[in-house]
């Protein structure tokens, strides 16, 4: 962890930065895993799949705290995905499960600022077919290392205060607990609270680490069931722990 300096009236101040450079700014490149690849979201390839995995997801859990959805047909879908999800910032991928070939979830990169190092993931949807699966973690994985490889220094995650599946799963990959904003944003007429979650650079290496030894088809019985939890991995690398979810609730 870096430590501040002192300006000549004693005064504490950052640590400085050796020859900073702007990070690269994400592009729709393809980043392949063993389990599941990531490819530019095209309305046209994807949004027929994708609105048939969602479909599976018969309450509509998933959109309860997204700004956006549920969509009731696929022409209002792939009007949303035109309208929204072309443009370089929020930056959407498909997650296409390697197996199937199909697309099965999405993820975004946005508010890009390579000036500060600073990425956020998010608009995570992950249609059952893909939740609890080994594709879920492999594609975060594969999205925090491409932002640490174009040299970002600071890897963000936010979400909805009251949803706690989003604020296991960003402790589970490793992103430490930093705090909620309050009264953040309004979203479909209601209040939102949104956590915050991140993970730097100097932790990556460590993180990353844990994520090839939970991915390893080592770490798989003939079931394909998990021997080792990831959150057993991540765990000793998070700076703070989310108090809500060490508690559970």
């Amino acid at each position: 962890m870096s430590t501040n300096d002192t300006d000549s009236l004693g005064q504490p101040i950052g640590s400085t930065v050796p020859d900073w450079q702007p990070a690269t700014r994400p592009v729709h490149t393809t980043l392949t895993g063993r389990f599941c690849r990531l490819e530019a979201l095209d309305p046209k390839l994807h949004a027929a799949a994708l609105f048939a995995a969602n479909t599976s997801d018969t309450e509509g859990r998933n959109w309860t705290y997204l700004p956006y959805g549920p969509f009731d047909s696929l022409a209002a879908y792939t009007s949303w995905l035109e309208q929204f999800c072309v443009g370089s910032d929020p930056l959407f991928f498909a997650i296409i499960d390697q197996r199937t070939g199909k697309a099965v979830g999405v993820a975004s990169y946005l508010r890009i600022d390579p000036k500060n190092g600073v990425i956020e993931v998010g608009h995570l949807n992950f249609s059952p077919v893909m939740q609890r699966t080994p594709i879920a973690t492999e594609a975060m994985w594969l999205m925090m290392k491409e932002a640490f490889a174009l040299g970002f220094r600071r890897y963000e995650w936010k979400c909805n205060a009251l949803n706690m599946p989003s604020r296991r799963a960003a402790q589970r990959l490793g992103l430490s607990f930093e705090g909620v904003f309050r009264q953040a944003a309004v979203i479909k007429g209601r209040n939102r609270d949104t956590a915050w979650f991140a993970t730097i650079d100097m932790e990556w290496p460590a993180l990353d680490e844990a994520f090839q030894r939970w991915l390893s088809p080592a770490n798989f019985d003939s079931e394909g069931k998990q021997l080792q939890a990831l959150s057993k991995l991540t765990a000793p690398i998070l700076v703070k722990r989310d108090e809500m979810f060490m508690r559970g609730q």
